[in-house]
């Protein structure tokens, strides 16, 4: 395992940079995921992301996500590289002091922040997943889905929507756009897949997105 402990104050001094993708001829070579640490939630949540894991090793995609052990995010880990596959966990230091971070990861980078860590775990990335979760997976997918509306953000957002966990924010972000805080042409930032092996086809049919969505950001 080798540990990134570059000084990040230069890399929060940066202008904030748009996230955009590669150019279309070039395939997705990493996939950021978010997901869960919790170990009391049903056990097919860890079923599901482990299987992830070794779908996403096993279409020759290196994952990024947050670098933590437990849960959802230690089983993706673990599904990955039970089939050889990279996987890029970006931890802020406080966790790591907590010893929440993998240890068998290829690469860990320690990050000072939360905010950072978001940032990198896109920036390292040509698409977002999103496994079911709490409060942190949320806000992580919601900020991804925020930047893509902004046109700061244009590359794939999939949910992985087990045991229907997404019906709920599916429902209010269709509501959001009936009450017309958001435009009809919103739905198409994000693709919904049942089961993780859907996620490779997902990938490649999903629609693109351009900078000029910024046209139709505000209503």
């Amino acid at each position: 395992m080798s540990t990134s402990d570059e000084s990040d104050r230069r890399r929060a001094a940066a202008p904030t940079l748009s996230i955009g993708p590669h150019p279309q001829s070039e395939p997705a070579r990493a996939v950021c995921v978010y997901c869960a640490s919790s170990r009391a939630a049903h056990p097919e949540y860890r079923e599901a992301a482990f299987r992830l894991g070794e779908v996403l090793a096993t279409q020759g995609l290196s994952i990024v996500y947050g670098g933590g052990a437990r849960g959802s995010m230690g089983a993706l880990a673990d599904g990955a590289l039970s089939k050889g596959g990279r996987v890029v966990g970006i931890l802020p230091r406080f966790m790591a002091d907590l010893e929440w971070g993998h240890a068998g990861l290829s690469e860990l980078e320690l990050v000072e922040d939360m905010r950072i860590r978001k940032h990198l775990m896109l920036a390292r990335s040509q698409a977002a997943i999103a496994l079911p979760g709490g409060s942190g997976t949320l806000e992580e997918l919601l900020e991804a889905i925020t930047l893509k509306r902004l046109g700061l953000y244009l590359n794939p957002i999939l949910l992985v929507n087990t045991r229907g966990f997404f019906n709920p924010l599916l429902d209010v972000l269709n509501h959001a756009i009936a009450e017309h805080f958001m435009d009809e042409r919103h739905a198409q930032m994000w693709e919904v897949v049942a089961e993780p092996e859907d996620v490779p086809v997902a990938l490649s049919r999903a629609p693109a997105w351009g900078a000029e969505a910024r046209a139709f950001a505000a209503l």
